[in-house]
C-alpha cells in the first residue's frame, strides 16, 4: 500500500475538519496523520486507529518554532518518504509543504479552507502574503475549498490557475447527511436539553456555533441581538464554543452582554453539536471570512434556515431567500434587521427551512466529496 500523510496545525482540525475521511483512506493508502500537541494528536489517532507523528506547530508567527518544526518534519518525510502529503491550515500548510519538497515528495497537495490574512494590513500582510506564494509555490496542487476561495487566490497571484483544482462542489469534507439528521434527536433529548439551558417551549432561538472570535463578527451579533432582546419576548441566543482570547479576543462590551444579558446563553466546545442545533430556530453566522463553514453545512442538513455573511464559502451554501438570509459582513444593522425578518416573517421562515436541508443533502454529501478525493489521488498514482 502506498504512503499518505496528512498535517494539520493542531489536532482538532484532524478529528473536526477532516472527521472520519482518515478512516476512509486508509482502505487505499497506509495513512499517517502529522499534528502539534501530542497527548491529544496520539487520542485522535487511537480514535481514528491510524499512526500519528507529532511536530510541535504554532499558530502565531514564531520563527525560531518554526524553524525547528521545519527540520523535524524534513527529517520525518525523508526517512518515510510517502507518495503524498495533503496539507490543511496555514501553519502546516506552509510548513508541510517546503518539508515535503526539500524531501523530495513527489505529491504535495495543500487544501486551502480560509485565509486569515485577508483581515490584515500593512507589513504584516506582505509578510503573510509571501508566505502564502512559499507554500503554493512548493505544491503540486493546491484545493480551495470554495470557489470564492479560488477567485482570491488568483487575484491575490499566489498560484497560477492550472495548479488549483476545487473538489466536488467544495467543502474540505462534506457532510454526514445520515448523522446531521434531526430525526435522530429524540423529542425526550430536545426537551431535557432545554430544559437544562433554561430555554422555554414558546422561545426562539438563534443558535451560532463556532470559534467565538472577533472575526466570526460575535461583536456585531452581540450589538444586534441587544436590540433584537429588547424588542421581543421570547427570545435567546445559543453560543456553542470556544474562545481564542490570545489571537482575537472579542470586545469588553460584548464579553460584557455575554455575561449579563440572561438571554443568551454560553455553551463550551461540545462533542456533539446535534442536540444544540436541535433546540433552535436559526443558525446565524455573521463571519468576515471563511473557507466552507462547516457550521452552515450541520444547521441545513438539521432543517435549520441560516443569516450569513455574503462572502466566499457562505454563499456557496446559503442562496438569498431560498434556505436563509444573506448580509454584508460587520453590519450590525443588517444583521438586526435579518435577526427581525426571520422571527416577524413566519411563511419566509418556513420557506427556508422547507428548502435547507435538501439543499445541503443534494450539494455536499459526505462520501461524494470523499470518492472525488480519492480519485484525485488515484490520478495522481499514474503521475510520478
Amino acid at each position: 500500500m502506498k504512503k499518505l500523510t496528512r498535517i494539520t496545525t493542531v489536532p482538532i482540525s484532524l478529528e473536526k475538519l477532516l472527521d472520519k475521511q482518515l478512516l476512509f483512506m486508509k482502505d487505499y493508502y497506509e495513512v499517517t496523520a502529522v499534528s502539534s500537541d501530542k497527548e491529544n494528536l496520539e487520542r485522535v489517532g487511537k480514535s481514528q486507529n491510524i499512526p500519528v507523528y507529532a511536530v510541535e506547530m504554532t499558530r502565531k508567527i514564531t520563527p525560531w518554532q518554526d524553524l525547528k518544526a521545519l527540520w523535524q518534519l524534513y527529517r520525518y518525510l525523508k526517512k518515510e518518504q510517502p507518495l503524498i502529503v495533503h496539507t490543511h491550515t496555514p501553519k502546516a500548510g506552509t510548513i508541510g509543504m517546503i518539508a515535503s519538497k526539500m524531501a523530495g515528495i513527489p505529491h504535495r497537495l495543500h487544501t486551502v479552507a480560509g485565509l486569515p490574512l485577508l483581515e490584515i494590513n500593512g507589513p504584516k500582510r506582505k509578510l503573510l502574503n509571501l508566505v502564502e506564494k512559499i507554500t503554493y509555490s512548493c505544491a503540486t496542487k493546491i484545493y480551495p475549498n470554495s470557489k470564492g476561495l479560488k477567485n482570491i487566490i488568483l487575484q491575490e497571484g499566489f498560484c497560477k490557475l492550472k495548479k488549483i483544482k476545487i473538489i466536488a462542489n467544495g467543502s474540505t469534507n462534506g457532510i454526514d447527511t445520515e448523522f446531521f439528521n434531526s430525526k435522530k434527536i429524540s423529542n425526550e433529548a430536545v426537551l431535557h436539553l432545554k430544559k437544562s439551558l433554561g430555554i422555554h417551549n414558546d422561545d426562539f432561538v438563534f443558535v451560532y456555533v463556532g470559534r467565538l472570535t472577533g472575526d466570526k463578527g460575535i461583536n456585531e451579533l452581540l450589538v444586534a441581538f441587544h436590540k433584537i432582546a429588547i424588542e421581543f419576548n421570547h427570545i435567546k441566543l445559543l453560543l456553542v464554543g470556544f474562545f481564542e482570547s490570545e489571537l482575537d479576543p472579542l470586545h469588553k462590551d460584548t464579553l460584557s452582554e455575554m455575561e449579563n444579558n440572561k438571554q443568551v446563553i454560553f455553551v463550551p466546545f461540545q462533542k456533539d453539536v446535534r442536540p444544540y442545533y436541535a433546540v433552535s430556530n436559526v443558525l446565524v453566522f455573521p463571519s468576515y471570512r471563511e473557507g466552507f463553514p462547516n457550521a452552515i453545512l450541520e444547521a441545513g442538513a438539521m432543517g435549520l434556515p441560516s443569516i450569513v455573511t455574503n462572502i466566499n464559502g457562505c454563499n456557496e451554501i446559503i442562496e438569498d431567500s431560498k434556505n436563509g438570509i444573506l448580509i454584508p459582513p460587520k453590519d450590525s444593522a443588517a444583521l438586526f434587521t435579518a435577526m427581525k425578518k426571520i422571527i416577524s416573517d413566519t411563511p419566509l421562515r418556513n420557506h427556508l427551512q422547507q428548502n435547507a436541508r435538501s439543499m445541503v443533502v443534494s450539494r455536499f454529501e459526505q462520501i461524494v466529496l470523499w470518492q472525488a478525493l480519492l480519485e484525485e489521488y488515484q490520478k495522481l498514482e499514474n503521475h510520478v
